[in-house]
């Protein structure tokens, strides 16, 4: 007997006629006419070339035939089986779960977000979780959410995969940084002598000189200087202590180095920046991923 993918349909058929003893019944319980639950007991016969069912001596119903009785209990399970696999949601414990989440996101976003998300799983004894951040080609982006290599991508609205679903995490401001003792002194800076600093910036796309600043100054005419393009966050504070460059930064990256940077406020209006943690809808109802949702907004507040 070979039961393929296209019969599985009869076996719920044949349980419910093993049930009934009664294709009338049987065939009002299935919801489908009497000649087509007929139809279907031809083809079981033929499958486990046995009878199955036979008209009774009365002339109701009908009656098991040995292999019929067989099947019965062991086919009754089988199903029951299979209908609490799919009717039963995945469950997940994060006190119990070993689980890796894949997480991309530039350094500056890992350092915000994802250190207090490893400290908070420790803290509340989440030890078998594990992080996995990587850095993010927007280029691979949706593909890679797509195919379940990221969990979630933390990345600016505009950056999110068009169709994916978002949240939003955190609003951020940008300031102006330089390092303290900076020979231009710590007033606010004008836009002309804004422009006429040079820049220190960060490339997501590596070795970009322009940035939405440099729309801003045209807008009124001006031009800044860019010196040094680099990929991280975490290269700029180095390069600003010992030279006189200045790098325009959100302020919760700032705040990390007041010790040794000086921030200012910027002499024209910038949109502010948003945050966005974006995934694939597949993941929607997945209980893991939920809760790690819910712990990166918690994470950003």
């Amino acid at each position: 007997m070979n039961i393929r993918g296209h019969d599985m349909p009869l076996l719920v058929s044949l349980t419910v006629m093993l049930d009934e003893r009664n294709i009338t019944r049987a065939a009002a319980r299935l919801g489908i006419s009497q000649p087509a639950l007929s139809a279907q007991l031809a083809r079981l016969r033929d499958l486990f070339e046995d009878q199955l069912l036979t008209p009774a001596a009365s002339g109701k119903g009908m009656v098991l035939t040995p292999r019929a009785n067989e099947l019965r209990e062991p086919l009754r399970l089988a199903l029951q089986n299979v209908q609490d696999v799919i009717g039963t949601p995945s469950g997940f414990d994060p006190k119990t779960s070993d689980r890796t989440f894949t997480i991309g996101a530039n350094d500056n976003a890992t350092a915000i977000v994802g250190s207090r998300l490893v400290s908070f799983s420790r803290r509340d004894g989440l030890s078998g979780i594990r992080f996995a951040f990587r850095s993010i080609d927007l280029t691979k982006l949706a593909g890679q959410l797509e195919a379940g290599d990221l969990d979630v991508a933390l990345v600016s609205k505009n950056a999110a995969p068009n169709g994916m679903p978002s949240q939003p995490l955190l609003e951020e401001r940008f300031m102006m940084a330089q390092r303290k003792d900076h020979p231009r002194g710590s007033r606010r800076p004008t836009m002309k002598e804004y422009s006429r600093l040079e820049h220190v910036i960060v490339s997501g796309e590596g070795g970009g000189f322009r940035g939405f600043i440099d729309d801003v100054l045209a807008k009124d005419g001006l031009t800044r200087r860019v010196a040094v393009s680099v990929q991280h966050y975490s290269v700029v504070p180095l390069l600003l202590q010992s030279t006189d460059l200045v790098c325009t930064l959100p302020q919760r990256f700032l705040s990390r180095y007041q010790d040794v940077l000086q921030s200012l406020p910027l002499p024209f209006d910038t949109r502010p920046f948003t945050l966005h943690a974006t995934w694939h809808a597949r993941f929607d109802n997945d209980r893991g991923h939920q809760w790690l949702r819910q712990q990166l907004k918690d994470c950003a507040t």
